[in-house]
């Protein structure tokens, strides 16, 4: 079904993905979601990002932190730290359940493709979530000070990404086949827009799961980007020291320069509109909106920029 087909992360895109279905019909958009955040732990199946997205477009995200869900409580945590077990990665009570869920059907044979259809069903999530694979990609993060090679999660939450990394890489992915859907969802879509994510945790699993690079370049006409940059700094999470460490420009020029051969249009924000010469002089339309999706209202807004941008250009 043409629509409107998003690379996703977590926050920054579950909070663009609600802004679309406020102007499209929920039916017509599609999530390529990243899984290479994904972990077992306390012997469960966890998918941050693809359960972040799931949480927003059901209305049932905390407000306080982006993820996990509003109202959580945290009773089997404190009580598993009662008895000295992991509670470094919280998980609240009703998320749990989203979690042993997913365990038991992943258990049974179901594909997480399936398992995600399933919950998103079960939550009335009419936009089709993707996972970017069913096969096993994990993020792994050279830290910058020993060499030691470490999983996503250790980094993001239990070291709160305030280690230099050396370099990423992203095991599994060279034996990894695109998740049902996904190259359909890229080749049909009127627009493919790649989200305000992290472009090097983020979106770049994504992209290193055979044939979807492919399918997004030859789209790149229709192909819109949003900065996760603004100012010289991430609103949210490591993506500005991530770039800054490997090698990139922590600006919306370096955005444009790790995005050009996909993207033929960049969105930055008004606070870096100076900045749009050196945006196009990286062979990148630059538009200059608001990007920073603080209301429901804002985020609706800039999905109506995102979706007309093709047709602009």
């Amino acid at each position: 079904m043409p629509g409107t087909t998003v690379l996703a992360g977590g926050v920054g895109a579950a909070r663009l993905l609600r802004g679309l279905v406020e102007v499209q019909p929920p039916a017509h958009v599609t999530a390529v979601v990243n899984t290479g955040d994904d972990l077992v732990l306390h012997g469960l199946e966890i998918s941050p990002d693809l359960d972040t997205v799931l949480y927003t477009l059901a209305d049932a995200v905390s407000p306080d932190t982006g993820w996990g869900l509003v109202g959580e409580t945290w009773r089997a945590m404190d009580a598993l730290g009662r008895y000295g077990g992991q509670t470094w990665f919280r998980l609240g009570d009703a998320d749990l359940a989203t979690h042993l869920y997913r365990t038991q059907r992943r258990r049974e044979g179901a594909p997480l493709s399936q398992v995600t259809a399933e919950l998103a069903a079960a939550w009335g999530v009419g936009v089709g979530l993707l996972p970017a694979t069913d096969d096993r990609v994990a993020t792994r993060l050279t830290l910058a000070e020993d060499g030691q090679e470490i999983a996503f999660q250790d980094y993001f939450v239990a070291r709160r990404h305030e280690v230099a990394v050396s370099a990423v890489r992203f095991d599994g992915a060279d034996a990894a086949r695109p998740g049902p859907g996904v190259l359909a969802a890229l080749g049909g879509a009127d627009a493919v827009v790649i989200a305000p994510s992290n472009p090097i945790v983020s979106i770049a699993p994504i992209l290193a799961i055979p044939g979807i690079r492919a399918a997004v370049e030859a789209r790149r006409d229709d192909v819109v980007a949003v900065s996760p940059i603004v100012a010289g700094a991430a609103l949210k999470g490591p993506a500005d020291r991530l770039m800054a460490e490997l090698g990139h420009e922590p600006s919306v020029v370096g955005i444009a320069r790790i995005y050009a051969p996909m993207a033929a249009t960049l969105v930055v924000d008004d606070a870096d509109a100076h900045l749009a010469p050196a945006v196009e002089a990286e062979g990148v339309r630059c538009v200059v909106a608001p990007t920073i999706m603080s209301t429901r209202a804002a985020a609706a807004a800039l999905g109506r920029i995102v979706v007309a941008s093709p047709r602009a250009a």
